[in-house]
């Protein structure tokens, strides 16, 4: 592995500190509804990807089958989420966010974004420019390599 350039040590600070306020923020939010952070997690990722069935879950996150299924019980249960026939396998049922697990959701992204724009309140106009623009590049980046998975 090659020696990481300066570029890259100023991007993996950021990523490290991002990631260690996003992930305590995630977990103070999930702790203060009573969900845990798996729990937390598939809401999330219903949110991003959509409909998905327990097997996916499961596979997802690496649970059996069975603590996938205990999950997603509690937050059916909770009023989080809602099963419904798969209309290709009347057998399987399919999972999405009910609107209590979108609010839920939603809040909690708008918690993380009250820490991001506190953050850009200490940047000055100009910082403000150049991270965004460096910004919009790393995503653009992102995205394409997302797209080649």
């Amino acid at each position: 592995m090659s020696k990481p350039t300066h570029f890259s040590k100023n991007l993996r600070a950021w990523m490290d500190a991002f990631m260690h306020r996003s992930m305590r923020g995630w977990g103070h939010f999930a702790k203060n509804t009573g969900l845990s952070m798996p729990q937390f997690s598939i809401l999330m990722q219903l949110r991003y990807r959509g409909t998905c069935s327990v097997s996916d879950i499961s596979d997802r996150f690496d649970f059996s089958a069975a603590a996938a299924s205990q999950l997603v019980d509690k937050l059916v249960q909770a009023g989080y989420l809602e099963r419904a026939e798969d209309p290709t396998d009347r057998r399987a049922k399919l999972l999405s966010l009910s609107t209590k697990g979108e609010e839920l959701i939603n809040q909690g992204i708008e918690e993380r974004h009250r820490w991001m724009d506190d953050l850009v309140g200490t940047l000055s106009l100009e910082d403000q420019k150049k991270v965004a623009d460096a910004l919009a590049i790393l995503t653009k980046a992102a995205q394409q390599l997302e797209e080649k998975i």
